[in-house]
């Protein structure tokens, strides 16, 4: 297995099998281009196989911290310790960038990512709760 840094278009769209939906070209660039924005593709025989997005999140009395933001390993491939290596590596990287740690929200009942993120190193913190805010489409802004 192989794990690198995703740097183009080209290749998020070869990895758009282990997004949600399509990808978009000028969301990908967008991603690409962001200072602070990070993409690890894991890949067997060439072939991306997981993926691990982290955004790093700076604050004037705190420092910068990585968010990881999504972890997705292809189901034929998952229970190998893919996820664990990506949160590893999205780690790593985190701690060269400067980092003081990194967190990931999760929901309580996905036992699976419960259980990939233990097994890299992530401790429980205590209850999470998270609140969303749906906002209205602006599609010369390029958002959903």
């Amino acid at each position: 297995m192989d794990i690198h840094r995703a740097r183009t278009v080209a290749e998020l769209v070869a990895a758009e099998g282990l997004f949600d939906g399509p990808v978009r070209e000028e969301w990908a660039t967008r991603f690409l281009a962001a200072p602070g924005h990070l993409m690890l593709i894991a890949s067997v025989a060439g072939v991306p196989v997981g993926m691990v997005s982290g955004v790093e999140m700076s604050h004037p009395d705190k420092g910068t911290e990585m968010c990881l933001y999504e972890l997705s390993v292809d189901e034929g491939h998952r229970r190998r310790g893919i996820g664990r290596e990506l949160t590893r590596a999205l780690a790593d990287e985190a701690r060269a960038r400067g980092c003081y740690g990194m967190w990931v929200g999760v929901d309580t009942d996905n036992e699976a990512a419960l259980a990939t993120y233990a097994s890299a190193g992530a401790v429980d913190e205590g209850v999470f709760t998270m609140r969303g805010w749906a906002l209205p489409s602006d599609p010369a802004a390029g958002t959903p």
